[in-house]
């Protein structure tokens, strides 16, 4: 190989690589969500609230089933992060955990969830009336 077509393959590698677009770094966004949860054996969830995102709000609603021992009923209001997204339909998806609780009156509630997106919701908040449940739930939330 001669010194001219060495340096021909070093600078077109080095073409390469230079227009080679580098990956977008996924945002961070928060959320506010009520819902609200009645069951007897099995039980239901739904409701809505907002992310917010890149300075923008956009309004979300959810809604799932819980199978395993749910009793009573509750509302829950839950805040927090949502991390790893790059466009707001990222959020939209089936949240899946397991779990367990008991609230009587007012209590705290903390969970983590991740979509199929990578998508992971760090939401907090308080949890009102009487529920008692080990169960596997079921969450979909999508865009209004």
């Amino acid at each position: 190989m001669t010194m001219f077509s060495r340096l021909r393959g070093a600078v077109l590698v080095l073409a390469t690589v230079m227009c080679v677009p580098t990956a977008s770094h996924a945002d961070n966004g928060s959320m506010t969500l009520t819902i609200w949860k009645a069951g007897w054996i099995i039980g239901g969830s739904g409701g809505g609230g907002s992310l917010y995102f890149r300075g923008q709000r956009f309004g979300v609603s959810a809604g799932g089933i819980d199978a395993g021992l749910v009793f009573g009923g509750s509302k829950t209001v839950l805040y927090g992060r949502v991390r790893n997204i790059f466009k707001p339909s990222d959020v939209e998806g089936v949240y899946v955990a397991a779990g367990a609780g008991l609230a009587v009156g007012a209590g705290a509630r903390a969970i983590v969830l991740t979509n199929p997106n990578g998508v992971v919701l760090e939401l907090s908040g308080q949890q009102y009336g009487l529920m008692a449940n080990a169960d596997l739930s079921g969450l979909a939330i999508t865009l209004d």
